[in-house]
This record gives structure tokens, sequence and C-alpha cells, in this order.
């Protein structure tokens, strides 16, 4: 009897030893990928989508740079406006391991802060970055689109 549960017990800790964390290589994957993708030339915003209302046009003809140092550069030829970009790993309870947050940020009191927020990406190329944000406080679902130029 003390043989067989000495066995289970190698066999319960020779199991977690060989399990590797895949979903922490998986997830750095991703996030190379978009940094990489997103620092590459520069975008334009081609979907807005404030809790339902269509606000594209709000950024018609800006042009976006997501600078390698953080730097988030938005320029019509006319207008030029700094805010900051950031890729974090959000782990709490109830997101998946692998969750990645876009993060937007521009100091402004315009259109522009519309976009601050911490944005889940659906999915993304090399073209296209599309970001989702469900709302703590009304429940409303923006979206967000920048597709490369």
């Amino acid at each position: 009897m003390k043989t067989r549960i000495i066995l289970m017990i190698q066999v319960v800790l020779l199991s977690f030893i060989s399990c590797s964390n895949d979903d922490d290589s998986s997830s750095i994957n991703v996030n190379n990928q978009v940094q990489k993708n997103v620092q590459s030339g520069t975008w334009r915003i081609t979907k807005f989508e404030d809790s339902g209302k269509d606000e594209t046009n709000h950024f018609t003809g800006y042009n976006f740079t997501f600078n390698s140092t953080g730097v988030l550069n938005a320029n019509n030829g006319i207008t030029n406006y700094d805010g900051t970009w950031s890729l974090t790993h959000s782990n709490s309870d109830d997101d998946s391991v692998d969750d990645l947050d876009f993060n937007i940020n521009f100091n402004l009191t315009n259109d522009f802060e519309d976009l601050n927020d911490d944005w889940d990406l659906i999915s993304q190329t090399a073209t296209k970055i599309e970001l989702i944000d469900i709302s703590g406080g009304n429940g409303g679902t923006d979206y967000l689109t920048f597709e490369k130029n």
C-alpha cells in the first residue's frame, strides 16, 4: 500500500514537472507580432464605434504612427497630436492568460480622448488591427479598427 501511494505521488509530481507553459510563450509571440506590425508604417482608423454610434469620421485624414518608444502620433498634415501606446497583459482571474491589452492615451479634451482605453485585441494582421472595449460603467461596447496605409 505504501509503495502504491509513493508511486501515485511520483506520477502526480512528474505530471506537474513535465507541463510546459505554452500559454506564456504564445502570449509573448502575439505581443511581439503586434508590436512588429503596428510599428511598421502608418495607420488610419477605419472604424470607431462608440456604444453603437459610428464616430469614425472624427479621425478621417489622420495618419497614426506607433513609435517603438511608446509615442503615438496622429497627424493630418495640419494638426499634430502626440499620445502614448503600449501593450500589456491582463492576467486577472476572469481573463485568459494571453489577454493582451492595447493601451492608448491622448492627454487631450477633444475627440481623441475617446480613444483613451485599454482595448482588448480581437484580431491582428500585418495590415489590420481590430480592438474592442466593453465599458464597465454603462455596459456599452466600443470598437476600434486600424488599417495600414
